[in-house]
């Protein structure tokens, strides 16, 4: 689907981050709901520094950044790269701001079930079970649907 243009991506990092009670950190977005804080790199900023400014904005806590656990492809327009890590609790008060109207500290299983949006919950349900391997996976959405997904540098990744 050639348009005579340079293809553009939306750059976008996330962040599993746990806490030493075994809990995570969720966001409620004033439009998608409660989710794992989020958000576009901006032009010129690095991913490490986009990380801990999107978690310190919409949560208000600062971040130990850990291991690369997922990557994402949105292929629907507005398409984006969603690079997503995991993280530990470092220091600082829940105090959301930005687009987050709340933060909450909560356990893995009920984090699950607070995520209503679905492409919210699959990316919840995935870095929950992170194991070690940087996982792919490339989707669309209305409807959301899985269009390939594996583990980098595994098996060929599998195309449902």
């Amino acid at each position: 689907m050639p348009t005579g243009k340079d293809p553009t991506h939306t750059l976008v990092v996330g962040c599993l981050v746990s806490n030493d009670r075994n809990e995570v950190l969720l966001i409620k977005h004033r439009k998608r709901g409660w989710e794992i804080p989020q958000g576009r790199v901006e032009e010129g900023e690095n991913l490490v520094d986009a990380l801990h400014r999107e978690v310190r904005e919409e949560s208000g806590v600062e971040i130990t950044m850990g291991p690369l656990a997922a990557i994402w492809s949105k292929l629907t327009l507005p398409s984006a790269v969603i690079f997503t890590f995991l993280g530990n609790y470092k220091s600082g008060e829940l105090a959301p701001t930005g687009d987050s109207e709340e933060a909450a500290w909560v356990p893995p299983g009920e984090a699950v079930e607070l995520v209503a949006n679905s492409v919210m919950k699959a990316r919840l349900r995935t870095l929950l079970s992170f194991d070690g391997a940087v996982t792919y996976s490339a989707y669309t959405v209305k409807p959301y649907q899985m269009v390939q997904e594996g583990i980098l540098g595994g098996a060929p990744l599998l195309r449902p």
